[in-house]
């Protein structure tokens, strides 16, 4: 039996009347790569835009055992508690061998899953730069639509490619660990510059003492680095995840940021940036897509890539003979 054709217009009622089942539908065609699917999903987005951009963005990353699953949930029931609608739109390391997501999410985040005022969506990472599935932006706007207030984005990990996340939020936090200076040792340095705070998970029993070192000596080495040009100084809090102390002095944070950063017009100059950054990205990857779906590049291929496999061809070699005859030049 043939499935009936996607209807946008239906499906973006749908997500504005706050139905589950919609919201859920919704992304997951945004997440399709089906040519059919994706310009049925250009026309949801169309209908959803003058519906979106209300909620504030959050990424969020930490390093391992950083407790940052927990640390989620605590945060997104204080939401929930202040009269909020979280969203978590977390992005789970893709299998290296079948592609598929891990899907743990929603078993680390038991009580917020719960909540019907709460959603999580985990999805795949795929091969995205910075592990943030490729639809994510998509995602988070089809959330704000729907009337969720708060979107949080989980990354997976820390790492350079980090960037792709604080790239498409509003304030990006970063979750440690007691440990003091030489845990700041491991941590890239371009990940502490793109954090507009830092937060000093495990603050309870006998971490209690090591977390407040370790908050005064990242305070210390933040003070090394320049200062961010929009005025908002970068704080260093501590808070228990477990037990959701000092979870309600995070929430004051993403609340001070967010007016300071609206007031000041940077909060609105650095969506503009975002917007126009992922035009570049979707022109990016829409002229890659076309040029690995071209007729005449697959047939070229194989033996290009096995000329530049052998050593016999120069990859930028290979790489301008094939943009010449997607051209017509060759």
């Amino acid at each position: 039996m043939t499935p009936a054709p996607l209807d946008p217009v239906a499906l973006a009622q749908g997500v504005r009347a706050g139905q589950r089942r919609a919201l859920a539908r919704a992304i997951t065609l945004i997440e399709s790569t089906r040519a059919d699917h994706r310009a049925a999903a250009e026309a949801l987005l169309s209908e959803l835009m003058p519906h979106t951009g209300g909620a504030a963005r959050v990424g969020i990353t930490g390093v391992p055992g950083a407790g940052k699953s927990t640390f989620i949930e605590s945060f997104g029931l204080h939401v929930l508690a202040q009269g909020g609608r979280p969203a978590v739109l977390a992005v789970d390391p893709s299998s290296p061998r079948t592609g598929g997501s891990i899907l743990g999410d929603k078993t680390r985040m038991e009580e917020l899953s719960r909540d019907p005022r709460a959603f999580i969506r985990p999805s795949p990472s795929g091969c995205t730069l910075g592990g943030v599935a490729r639809r994510t932006r998509e995602a988070m706007l089809v959330c704000e639509a729907a009337g969720f207030d708060v979107i949080v984005v989980e990354t997976v990990g820390v790492g350079q490619s980090e960037t792709a996340v604080a790239d498409m939020v509003d304030m990006f936090l970063l979750v440690l660990v007691p440990g003091g200076g030489d845990e700041l040792q491991g941590i890239k340095k371009g990940i502490v510059e793109l954090a507009d705070a830092v937060i000093v998970n495990k603050a309870d029993g006998d971490l209690a003492a090591a977390a407040a070192r370790a908050a005064r000596d990242y305070a210390s080495a933040l003070h090394l680095l320049a200062a961010p040009g929009d005025g908002w100084q970068v704080p260093v809090l501590t808070c228990s995840a477990l037990t959701r102390t000092g979870i309600d002095s995070v929430w004051q944070t993403v609340l001070r940021h967010r007016d300071s950063q609206g007031a000041s017009g940077a909060l609105a100059a650095r969506r503009a940036a975002q917007a126009h950054a992922w035009m570049w990205n979707e022109i990016s990857e829409t002229l890659l897509q076309s040029l690995r779906d071209d007729g005449r590049i697959a047939a070229r291929l194989p033996t290009l890539e096995q000329a530049v496999a052998d050593g016999r061809l120069a990859p930028g070699a290979a790489a301008r003979e094939l943009v010449a005859l997607f051209r017509g030049e060759g």
